[in-house]
C-alpha cells in the first residue's frame, strides 16, 4: 500500500489551513492557553489571538521562529505562513517547500 504525503491529502479534503489555524490546532494540542502560548513565544496574547484568527499575518522569519520556539514543523508554518500572503494577495497560486 502505498501512502500519500498529509498535507496534500488534507488540502484535498479540507480547505487550505492558515498559519493561523495551524499555530491554533498546535497549541490546542500542547494543551496551552493563548496566555501560556503567548509567553512560551515571547509575545502578546492579542497578538497571538490576532496571528490565530487571521487578522495579522506574519513573516516567514517570525513564522520560523514561532514554530522553532514551540517546538512545531518550521516547514509547516512557513509553507502555511507563504500561502496566507499569495491569498491575501488575491494570487491563486500554491506554495510548496522543498529542503
Amino acid at each position: 500500500m502505498t501512502t500519500k504525503p498529509l498535507l496534500p491529502l488534507l488540502n484535498e479534503k479540507l480547505k487550505p489551513f492558515t498559519f493561523g489555524e495551524f499555530l491554533k490546532v498546535a497549541r490546542e494540542s500542547l494543551e496551552l492557553s493563548q496566555a501560556a502560548m503567548a509567553k512560551k513565544l515571547k509575545i502578546a496574547r492579542g497578538t497571538l489571538c490576532d496571528i490565530e484568527k487571521g487578522r495579522q499575518l506574519v513573516t516567514p522569519v517570525l513564522a520560523k521562529k514561532i514554530a522553532k520556539a514551540a517546538g512545531l514543523s518550521i516547514e509547516l508554518a512557513v509553507q502555511a505562513c507563504l500561502q496566507d500572503q499569495l491569498r491575501k494577495a488575491g494570487m491563486k497560486h500554491s506554495v510548496q517547500l522543498v529542503a
